[in-house]
C-alpha cells in the first residue's frame, strides 16, 4: 500500500482549521497514512486548536509543525515535501487549512490509483464538473484569462492555476527543482511551467471550491502582474525557470515539531 501524507498549510485560520481536520473521517483514512498541519507562524489561536483536536483525536496520525520563520504558503511547501523525504512517504497531497477544498474530492483518485499513472494531479475549479460557491465572477473570469495565457505558452491545457487540493508523487520532487520557487502564493504558478520544462505528466481533476469565512491572502493586482511578467520570461526562454525567483533566498526550510 503506498505512504500518503496531506500537508496542509495553516496561516490564522482558527475559524476553519477544525472543519478541515474533521474532514478526516474512517472513508477517508483507509488511504492516508500521516497527516501534518504546518503553522506558517499564525498570529491567531490556530496552533492551539490543532494541538487541542489531536489530543481528542489519537487515532488520526495528525502531526503539527512550526516554521522558523514565515516562509510563505510556498515555502511551507519546501517544508513539507522535505518532510515527506526523510519519513518515506510515496505521495504528497496538499490541502489548504482555510477549509475551501474537500479531500473526498480526491477519493475516486484514491480508490481507483489514478494518482498512479500520474506524476501529479491537480485540483481544478473551472473544469467541467467542478463546483464553486462564493466565488465571485470577476476572479473567475480572471482566473480563466491567465489558464488560457499559460495554457498558450505551455501548449497544454491548463484548467487551474493553483487551487488548495493538489497530489504529488513524491519520486517527481526529488531533485527539488522547485527549491528557487516563489515562497509566497505564484509558487503553483512555477510549478505548473517547471512541469512543462522538465516533461512531468501532469492531470487536472475536477473539485468542489467555496469561499465564506475565508480571508484572502492574495494581492491580487501586484500578482497578476508578477505573473505576468514571469510568464513571458518563461516564454521567451523557458530555461529561465531554473532560476532564482525568491525575494529573500533561504539555505533551509525548517520547521519544528510541535506534536
Amino acid at each position: 500500500m503506498d505512504k500518503i501524507l496531506v500537508f496542509i498549510p495553516a496561516y490564522n485560520c482558527e475559524k476553519q482549521i477544525i472543519r478541515v481536520l474533521s474532514q478526516f473521517d474512517e472513508e477517508v483514512m483507509k488511504y492516508i497514512s500521516g497527516v501534518i498541519v504546518i503553522n506558517n507562524r499564525s498570529t491567531d489561536n490556530t496552533e492551539m486548536i490543532v494541538a487541542a483536536y489531536k489530543k481528542q483525536h489519537p487515532d488520526i496520525p495528525l502531526s503539527l509543525l512550526r516554521n522558523n520563520e514565515n516562509y510563505g504558503l510556498g515555502g511551507s511547501h519546501k517544508v513539507a515535501f522535505d518532510y515527506a523525504f526523510k519519513n518515506g512517504y510515496d505521495y504528497v497531497i496538499v490541502l489548504h487549512g482555510d477549509d475551501q477544498g474537500r479531500i473526498s474530492d480526491f477519493l475516486p483518485v484514491l480508490m481507483s490509483g489514478y494518482y498512479k499513472k500520474h506524476d501529479c494531479i491537480l485540483g481544478a475549479r473551472f473544469m467541467r464538473g467542478s463546483k464553486l460557491a462564493g466565488y465571485s465572477k470577476f476572479r473567475t473570469f480572471g482566473n480563466a484569462v491567465y489558464d488560457l495565457l499559460f495554457a498558450f505558452v505551455t501548449g497544454k491545457r491548463i484548467y487551474d492555476l493553483g487551487s488548495g487540493l493538489n497530489m504529488y508523487d513524491v519520486k517527481m520532487l526529488k531533485d527539488k527543482f522547485y527549491e528557487k520557487f516563489p515562497d509566497n502564493l505564484m509558487f503553483n504558478y512555477c510549478m505548473i511551467l517547471a512541469s512543462e520544462y522538465y516533461g512531468h505528466d501532469i492531470k487536472f481533476y475536477p473539485v468542489s471550491w467555496r469561499e465564506d469565512d475565508q480571508v484572502s491572502n492574495v494581492k491580487m493586482a501586484s500578482q497578476a502582474v508578477k505573473v505576468l511578467g514571469i510568464l513571458k520570461d518563461y516564454y521567451l526562454d523557458p530555461s529561465v525557470i531554473t532560476e532564482d525567483y525568491r525575494d529573500k533566498p533561504i539555505e533551509k526550510y525548517e520547521a519544528e515539531l510541535i506534536i
